[in-house]
């Protein structure tokens, strides 16, 4: 196999299918990048077992054939070789990497033993705006859950209900929730748990006109974008309800500017203890939220925020770090926060047009 291809196009082409190279695995040809010239394109891709890239880009193809070479090793090479033309030459014991006036040669691996990418049935697909799609991912998949003993949780919910395509991802402390209109209905009703990491990863994309596809077969997903197709595990199980966490009505319902908000749960979280929530007290009749927080053997600190709201006088308070994540995803200059009870989850709303909820549960005030 002989082919030249640009470093950059080439550097581009591996940062995306590296996401599929395995990096716990006893098998060595799971670690490699298979590579595969035919014609006048070089197809790469990479498997964990788990999640399969595969990436076509076009190249000058001088001898076309197939081989393997060790990912992060090709990876790192190709990265710090100058921005000009990169000539590989591999069979299936050696591969030599030559660009202006460097050189490597390296071991690689049997071509053979690499899986074939998989071929899925589809049942359902849909295409969503890449750009709609990201900001949504953005939003979300920050609040999924690292524990993998609850598999379900390190998901997030993609359902579309006539035109309405919506998101909803929970760690079991706060729950995020949100929605679009797309401009073409499904065919039918879609529905899926898809892991955090890897929308993030797909989210991480550059950013093109492009829509991003996805297809459920019936235990994978397939996702397709520009010359990208990703093949992932569906996560099974089933997704907790989340709609009974959501109350109808609320005893207390304020609106403050989203960057005043930010900047005072960041400085009442200078005393440094995770533990230390920080606690809101809501004025009706002033129209101010005094946010403070104390931190034993530290010191306290408190702030008041100009809101307008109605309702009555509430306390309540939450965990610092869970409050700064669901507010850096609300996208408007307004949130909302609607309160029943000082023992009852909060719930913040991003202002219209964007619809984003998030939920946040309360810590015990002493």
């Amino acid at each position: 196999m002989k082919f030249s291809i640009n470093q950059s196009e080439l550097q581009n082409a591996l940062s995306v299918v590296l996401k599929g190279v395995a990096t716990r695995s006893t098998l060595p040809i799971l670690s490699g990048v298979y590579l595969d010239a035919q014609k006048d394109s070089l197809t790469l891709q990479t498997t964990d077992l788990e999640l399969s890239v595969q990436y076509t880009v076009a190249a000058l193809v001088e001898e076309p054939g197939r081989a393997v070479v060790p990912g992060k090793l090709f990876a790192d090479i190709v990265k710090n070789l100058p921005d000009a033309a990169v000539h590989v030459e591999a069979d299936e014991e050696s591969a030599v990497i030559t660009c202006d006036t460097a050189s490597f040669s390296i071991k690689a691996l049997d071509p053979e033993d690499f899986p074939g990418f998989p071929h899925v049935d589809v049942t359902q697909k849909i295409d969503i705006p890449f750009a709609q799609f990201s900001s949504m991912v953005r939003r979300v998949a920050r609040v999924v859950s690292k524990d993998e003993s609850r598999a379900i949780l390190t998901g997030v919910l993609i359902t579309i209900e006539d035109q309405h395509l919506k998101m909803v991802a929970t760690d079991s402390y706060r729950l995020a929730i949100t929605e679009a209109e797309i401009a073409e209905p499904a065919a039918e009703e879609f529905q899926a748990v898809i892991a955090g990491t890897f929308l993030q990863d797909i989210a991480a994309l550059p950013k093109t006109d492009d829509p991003v596809s996805f297809a459920l077969a019936e235990n994978q997903i397939v996702v397709t974008y520009q010359d990208t197709v990703f093949v992932n595990r569906r996560i099974e199980g089933n997704f907790p309800n989340y709609r009974q966490l959501l109350p109808d009505s609320y005893n207390t319902r304020v609106s403050m500017p989203v960057e005043h908000l930010v900047a005072g749960v960041k400085r009442a979280s200078l005393l440094g203890q995770a533990s230390s929530p920080v606690r809101f007290d809501i004025n009706i009749a002033s129209q101010t939220t005094q946010l403070s927080s104390v931190a034993q053997d530290v010191g306290s600190a408190q702030e008041t925020i100009a809101c307008a709201g109605e309702g009555e006088d509430v306390e309540i308070a939450f965990n610092y770090a869970y409050l700064l994540d669901g507010l850096a995803a609300v996208g408007t200059d307004e949130v909302f926060l609607e309160v029943q009870s000082s023992l009852k989850p909060g719930i913040f709303k991003a202002a219209e047009p964007e619809n984003f909820l998030y939920l946040v549960m309360p810590v015990r005030i002493a």
